[in-house]
């Protein structure tokens, strides 16, 4: 006799399912309307790197991870209720990084004390405009 009987399977492939269909961009798009700009699942490492009145504050630089791009924004998971309206994010693309300046739009919970932040980029910074970006790595 098999461990796991084809019932048991059944309700996990159902359960797995459900949770894929009521997470997937095009169900939400049904339940909350259409986008104006198309998101990618893209999950990456990116650093975040808060910014007050101009200046980066370069102690509470933290990793996270992304959720979905657009050609405007990301979304990124957060593990606590951050209050940030502006950041540097930091990306390792081809074995540099890459920052760009961003502005919080929303503040979404996602349960299990995680939230997820929609960032809209407005720029590529180089380097030189904060020189100790240099120093900020992932």
């Amino acid at each position: 006799m098999a461990i796991w009987n084809r019932k048991d399977i059944m309700s996990v492939q159902s359960f797995i399912l459900k949770v894929v269909n009521n997470s997937c961009p095009e169900m939400k798009a049904l339940m909350e309307g259409p986008r104006t700009d198309t998101r990618v699942n893209l999950t990456m490492v990116v650093l975040v790197i808060p910014v007050n009145n101009g200046k980066l504050q370069l102690p509470q630089t933290f990793p996270t991870v992304t959720m979905d791009f657009s050609l405007t924004g990301v979304g990124i998971v957060l593990d606590k209720q951050h209050s940030l309206d502006e950041v540097i994010l930091g990306v390792r693309w081809e074995k540099e990084m890459t920052y760009l300046r961003a502005k919080a739009k929303h503040l979404s919970p996602m349960g299990g004390g995680f939230y997820r932040l929609g960032l809209e980029m407005v720029e590529i910074v180089p380097a030189s405009k904060y020189p100790q970006l240099n120093l900020a790595r992932i």
